[in-house]
């Protein structure tokens, strides 16, 4: 079976990872226990309206893969 060398993803945690990333960019942390806060309060603060429309566009990028 032949797969694309660029599928549309179907994995939203990699979307809600690169908000993370740019809400902690740049905050250094002293160790292992800082950093875990600084991410749990960036999580908290993701947007309800990104996590809505990430569901919503999950009919679209599942029939993009089937489309492939």
């Amino acid at each position: 079976m032949e797969w694309p060398s660029q599928s549309p993803g179907l994995n939203l945690i990699e979307h809600l990872w690169e908000e993370l990333e740019k809400c902690v960019f740049g905050i250094r942390a002293r160790n292992a226990d800082q950093k875990f806060s600084q991410l749990q309060t960036a999580w908290a603060q993701i947007p309800q309206s990104l996590l809505t429309n990430l569901i919503q566009s999950m009919p679209r990028r599942c029939q993009a893969v089937i489309d492939l």
